[in-house]
């Protein structure tokens, strides 16, 4: 029996064929490989260390076992369990559809930052539907949204809130921010100053505020989506990398093709992209059944041996040069903190139910690589130079750690 009620038989993991970068979801994968750059420069002559603009299924050189070894050998959660939330998945996924064409990889990492309570950074050009794409997730779970345009005079008590006096009582109130909903969109988070950035930081890590020395927590769940504009557009601010980390992905997207732009003028001209989306004309779930994912997704068995790879990954980021040829390491200034193999760990897991498994398999690892590492490895000036990206950093490194 099919274990995902939305793929076809023939789309599954073959027991014998573990090379993939997602069996079941390769859509996903191929829009996140294109939005690198097409001119980036050939570093070495050996195959390992060369960009690699398309994901391939021969991509990744793996060890021939079947992805069976990595069942655990009593199942965390049940079929009906299963199946319920692959329901609950397919109903996210419509109401994304249904007001975003294309963008699959981009509805790929919300569902994943849904099922994980982890925050996302999306990194485009203006109107490829940012704002339109986390208001349909919002809708889609009955969760409460807040947007916050983000302008170099905007202050941390315009996003937390603030204490206003109040004449009639005599007395100070405390008015809470638009950070207090459950999805918090911040527009263009890269024009704000770094001290109004800073002031998300407690949020997004503690899941609380703190105004006038009185701690306030956040709805669950609580996920903050930012977006901004790349860096070499004009008024915009470097993300200090303490807030960097603290997202759990980074989403970098591209422009649509030729077919899916017909569709949104088709969509537009039939009135169907008129209103903006809400809980009456978006397939929604209740917001209760969010917790559900989330704590299913917990209970996903990852293997120790998948455990080792990740660690293997994050550490090759910090000392490149062990395992990547020279001409490549040498961009590297930092690697990642430990909070890319929690955030690896937590990704794979997502990805295994969102495929419809209760284990975890060294293609979940890979299918969100980039995502997961492009904004936790820092590249030096040379890099810069050369027009290196972290993108080709990546790919070296898991070309060069042995699949489990």
């Amino acid at each position: 029996m099919n274990p995902n009620p939305f793929i076809s038989a023939d789309q599954e993991p073959a027991p014998a064929q573990s090379d993939s970068l997602a069996s079941n979801n390769t859509s996903a994968v191929v829009p996140e490989a294109q939005s690198q750059p097409a001119n980036q420069p050939q570093l070495s002559t050996e195959p390992a260390v060369q960009p690699q603009p398309a994901a391939t299924p021969t991509q990744f050189q793996s060890a021939a076992q079947p992805t069976t070894q990595f069942q655990p050998a009593t199942a965390p959660i049940s079929d009906d369990e299963l199946a319920a939330a692959n329901q609950n998945i397919q109903t996210v996924f419509d109401a994304f559809s249904s007001r975003v064409v294309g963008q699959e990889n981009l509805r790929t990492a919300l569902m994943v930052s849904l099922m994980t309570g982890g925050h996302i950074l999306l990194e485009s050009v203006p109107g490829l539907a940012k704002t339109t794409a986390v208001q349909t997730l919002a809708a889609s779970v009955q969760g409460s949204f807040k947007r916050i345009q983000c302008t170099p005079d905007l202050l941390p008590s315009d996003i937390i809130g603030t204490q206003i006096y109040d004449y009639n009582k005599g007395e100070f109130r405390t008015e809470l921010g638009p950070v207090h909903a459950n999805f918090v969109l911040l527009d263009e988070i890269n024009r704000s100053s770094a001290k109004t950035q800073s002031a998300m930081l407690e949020a997004m890590q503690e899941k609380q505020t703190s105004i006038g020395g009185q701690r306030y927590d956040l709805p669950k769940p609580f996920i903050v989506l930012a977006t901004q504009n790349p860096i070499e557009q004009e008024g915009t601010y470097e993300l200090p990398e303490a807030q960097l980390d603290r997202f759990l992905l980074k989403e970098v997207l591209s422009y649509p093709a030729p077919d899916e732009e017909l569709e949104i003028l088709k969509r537009i001209e039939s009135g169907k992209l008129s209103e903006a989306p809400n809980n009456s004309n978006t397939p929604n779930i209740e917001l209760a059944a969010v917790e559900t994912l989330q704590n299913l997704a917990q209970k996903v068995y990852i293997d120790d041996a998948i455990k080792n790879y990740i660690v293997k990954i994050v550490s090759a980021t910090r000392n490149p040069a062990s395992i990547i040829p020279s001409e490549t390491a040498r961009y590297v200034q930092y690697g990642a903190s430990p909070r890319a193999s929690i955030a690896f760990q937590q990704v794979a897991k997502a990805l295994a139910l969102i495929n419809g498994r209760n284990y975890v398999i060294p293609e979940d690892v890979k299918q969100l690589r980039h995502s997961v590492l492009r904004h936790r490895i820092i590249l030096n000036f040379e890099a810069i130079a050369d027009q290196v990206h972290p993108e080709v950093i990546i790919d070296s490194i898991f070309n060069a750690v042995p699949v489990p």
